[in-house]
């Protein structure tokens, strides 16, 4: 069964920091583009950070370029997304996705967030920055 598990989500004050894993089980990660998505209530899924499998190149918007980076581990079949300078708009669900290869980016240079462009998605993990 292919599946994606994200974790590391939590509750972070202001200007905090956090790492955010995405696991894969049943596929590698080393074949495919992986993308990190939030999406807060009300709002829609926003594409974060991208990263290629052939030669590791990331992809962010503007939004979060500066503050999140985005890294992989194939021998542990992981991709990271480091937060930081956390603020409260920051609050949200954050979802690991894959799709075969490259990224697919979206306009504003970070991976598409609308579209049916990633196959597999993780479950979520719930990030919260708050006083």
């Amino acid at each position: 069964q292919l599946q994606l598990v994200e974790s590391g989500g939590g509750l972070v004050q202001p200007g905090g920091s956090l790492r955010l894993s995405c696991v894969a089980s049943g596929f590698s990660l080393r074949y495919y583009a992986i993308g990190w998505f939030r999406q807060a209530p009300g709002k829609e899924r926003e594409g974060l950070s991208c990263i290629d499998s052939k030669d590791d190149s990331t992809y962010y918007p503007r939004s979060v370029k500066g503050r999140f980076t985005i890294s992989r581990d194939n021998a542990k079949n992981t991709v990271y997304l480091q937060m930081n300078s956390l603020q409260p708009e920051d609050t949200a669900v954050y979802y690991c996705a894959a799709t075969f290869n490259v990224c697919v980016l979206g306009a504003d240079g970070g991976p598409q967030s609308g579209g049916n462009e990633y196959d597999y998605w993780g479950q979520g993990t719930q990030v919260t920055v708050s006083s």
